[in-house]
């Protein structure tokens, strides 16, 4: 999945249905026209949908943002979406204007494309691809690829361990190049196999909110390892077991991972240390249309090294915190060698409506999250919980688009994530 920069493109789908009533367009454009975001399926004449919208968004890291985007969803023979573009341009009081592009391209359920543009007046930039393949070996190998550079000068640090107080909130910029690549085998009986690696080099500058103290004023390297900056090369192995009925927008079934993750500094890594997770998640609809959706997902991550696990570097430990974690709190909020994480949502079909020929069914999703680090399972206390409740706003386009708006209440306050995709 994309990062969250790329989250206010979602607003077409979640901003009142009164501005695609009065702004949005249909158009039929000459597919020679439409290069490398058109091909065979979509037909001589190719459906295109316009919607301008503004653009508002708020989190608790990076403050209120404002501006304006052009959605242009184009569409196959078959009126489902086979591309997007989202050129957008806003302006934010810590970055300043910021323009960027997002696009995906879908030729077929067993591809697909995503990719962001996004660069800022002030410390800011995002330049990101994603692509998955599913069609070989019949569709029984998956390969997906992950590459992006960018700088996040919104970025916080408030110590190590549960319930860290928000008078020790400091800021920072990391700057980072990452990939990551999978190859995901199906087994049979709904069993998969995967295989991967990821390589992460960060460093830390100066952040972008100039009222919170920057990290290097209020701690050492010795105290918060990875402030001299780290290097991961982290090879990676999952068992996974799913009778989900669709992963992008699934409505029934279960999912079950185990995963197991070193990072080797014989292959250039800063540090020895292994991860260990352990995830599971249900849908369970109810009634013939599945119009209400009950969906839960438990998940304990562990993070050691091995001579001495505060050696690992801040941002590669166990972090709560954020759009998909505990939506109450802003991202990386809390940081230990463990997390441990529950999440309840029921998503609430409201209604299913046709705008521009493009079907959206709008739901409310109230939510509560549950979750604390910790420097292992067995020293867990219910003391070092948050409880978050909250209220998500979702509007789908099948096969694979969603639109959200969460609202978490935490003990900072509340927090507004706008995003792609359901939060797990």
């Amino acid at each position: 999945m994309l990062r969250s920069k790329i989250r206010y493109f979602s607003l077409i789908a979640v901003v009142v249905p009164l501005c695609l009533a009065l702004a949005g367009c249909t158009s039929l454009v000459p597919r020679e026209r439409l290069p490398l975001i058109s091909g065979e399926a979509c037909g001589e004449q190719v459906k295109v949908v316009t919607v301008p919208l503004p653009v508002i968004a708020s989190s608790p890291n990076e403050g209120i943002t404002a501006g304006a985007l052009g959605a242009f969803l184009i569409h196959d023979r078959n009126n489902e979406i086979y591309s997007l573009l989202a050129p957008q341009i806003n302006h934010n009081r810590n970055f300043g204007v910021t323009a960027s592009l997002y696009g995906a391209v879908n030729p077929s359920r067993d591809h697909s494309l995503e990719f962001n543009i996004a660069q800022s007046q002030k410390v800011n930039y995002d330049y990101e691809a994603k692509y998955r393949d599913t069609s070989l070996q019949g569709g029984d190998l998956e390969l997906n690829a992950f590459v992006g550079w960018f700088a996040d000068g919104s970025s916080r640090f408030y110590g190590f361990q549960a319930r860290t107080p928000v008078s020790q909130e400091t800021n920072y910029t990391n700057r980072e190049f990452v990939y990551n690549i999978s190859a995901t085998w199906f087994l049979g009986r709904h069993y998969y196999l995967e295989l991967g690696h990821r390589f992460r080099n960060v460093s830390i500058h100066g952040g972008a909110v100039k009222n919170v103290p920057f990290i290097r004023d209020r701690f050492s390297n010795a105290e918060v390892p990875g402030l001299d900056g780290f290097t991961t090369h982290a090879p990676r192995i999952s068992l996974i077991y799913s009778t989900l009925d669709s992963r992008p927008l699934a409505t029934f079934g279960g999912y079950a991972r185990i995963t197991f993750e070193p990072t080797i500094k014989a292959l250039g890594g800063t540090a020895d240390y292994r991860h260990y997770e352990v995830e599971a998640k249900g849908y369970i609809p109810k009634g013939e249309d599945k119009r209400f959706i009950s969906v839960f997902r438990i998940m304990y991550n562990q993070t050691l090294g091995d001579t001495d696990s505060t050696k690992v570097p801040f941002l590669e430990q166990s972090i709560l915190g954020g759009e998909t974690t505990l939506r109450g709190y802003g991202r990386n909020r809390f940081i230990d060698n463990s997390f441990l994480l529950l999440n309840l949502e029921e998503r609430i079909r409201l209604f299913r409506w046709e705008i521009f020929n493009v079907v959206a069914d709008w739901e409310i999703a109230p939510f509560v999250d549950l979750g604390a680090v910790m420097e292992s399972f067995d020293k867990a206390t219910s003391k070092n919980f948050e409880f978050n409740p909250g209220v998500g706003f979702r509007a789908t386009v099948r096969p694979n688009i969603v639109g959200r708006v969460d609202l978490g209440i935490g003990r900072d306050g509340p927090a507004i994530y706008v995003g792609l995709g359901y939060p797990f």
